[in-house]
């Protein structure tokens, strides 16, 4: 028998929670973690590294607006990128 996959909404059930993407998740804390390391070896100062965060901002607008990516998407991997400049300003600032 078919099953609708959106029978749970006729039956009145939650819907499935959705976890956040874990290569996504891996990656981006790698990418902190380097800007950290760069940061507390002297190879970067405090404001190279936000530099390079406010690029990938940057370049996340125009692609998302290539890619006609909505504005809720596009919001909501700015406010992981402006994360990581405050972790980057209170950790080392």
């Amino acid at each position: 028998m078919f099953q609708n996959p959106n029978d749970h909404e006729e039956r009145g059930a939650t819907p499935p929670i959705i976890e956040p993407d874990a290569h996504g998740q891996a990656a981006l804390m790698l990418a902190e973690s380097i800007l950290h390391a760069l940061i507390e070896t002297r190879t970067f100062t405090l404001e190279q590294a936000l530099s390079v965060v406010a690029t990938a901002q940057e370049i996340k607008v125009e692609f998302a607006q290539l890619a006609g990516e909505s504005q809720r998407r596009m919001r909501a991997s700015l406010d992981l990128l402006s994360m990581i400049a405050g972790s980057l300003q209170h950790e080392l600032g």
